[in-house]
């Protein structure tokens, strides 16, 4: 039988209070407390914090502060990555972050979800006393792949995949996922044209 952490990461519906991830919530929490007071300046502190928090980081790694997540250790970040401030990462299953990585101000990352149909997502029998939450949740990994530029406001919902090399512009709802090489736009957000991948200049 699987734990509900296992279902979470498998993308089933699960107990998202089970004990696990209030503890990993809490963690988080302190580390973020932690770091938010922080000022940009002692960036040894910060990268050692962000070590501490994230499942893994890279080198020459940026990111301003407020930044809210849920738990952190679900963050995997590659190197050379600039994360602006007021970012909110919602990282109940995976988000993978590549290398060379820009992401702007107020960019929110959503793995968890819920069944739209109502009759799917109260979770049967559920009565107030109960331990479980009152709604079926689920969650899916995002994937921002190596080289993109993800603009100002940008919303990622659960279970998209950013391409390499792929602009997505500012204040656009990425809905599906973006091939390689694009720039894409708008709300649902959706590819404009294609980019010339990994060509730089000089």
């Amino acid at each position: 039988m699987k734990t509900e952490l296992e279902k979470c990461m498998a993308g089933e519906w699960y107990d998202c209070h089970d004990p696990v991830f209030v503890d990993f919530k809490a963690n988080a929490r302190k580390l973020l407390a932690q770091y938010n007071k922080l000022p940009y300046s002692d960036k040894n502190e910060r990268y050692s914090l962000l070590k501490e928090l994230f499942g893994s980081i890279g080198s020459n790694v940026s990111v301003g502060n407020p930044f809210i997540c849920d738990y952190g250790k679900n963050i995997y970040v590659g190197s050379n990555v600039s994360i602006n401030m007021n970012c909110t990462f919602v990282d109940c299953n995976k988000i993978t972050i590549g290398s060379n990585v820009l992401i702007a101000s107020n960019v929110q990352i959503y793995t968890a979800a819920h069944p739209v149909e109502l009759s799917e997502r109260l979770t049967p029998g559920w009565k107030p006393d109960s331990s479980e939450y009152f709604c079926r949740t689920f969650a899916l990994p995002v994937t921002i792949a190596d080289g993109c530029w993800i603009g100002g406001g940008v919303i990622i919902i659960p279970g998209v995949t950013i391409g390499e090399n792929s602009v997505v512009g500012a204040g656009s709802v990425v809905t599906k996922s973006i091939p390689a090489n694009s720039l894409a736009v708008g709300n649902p957000c959706r590819v404009i044209r294609k980019l010339n991948g990994g060509q730089q200049n000089g």
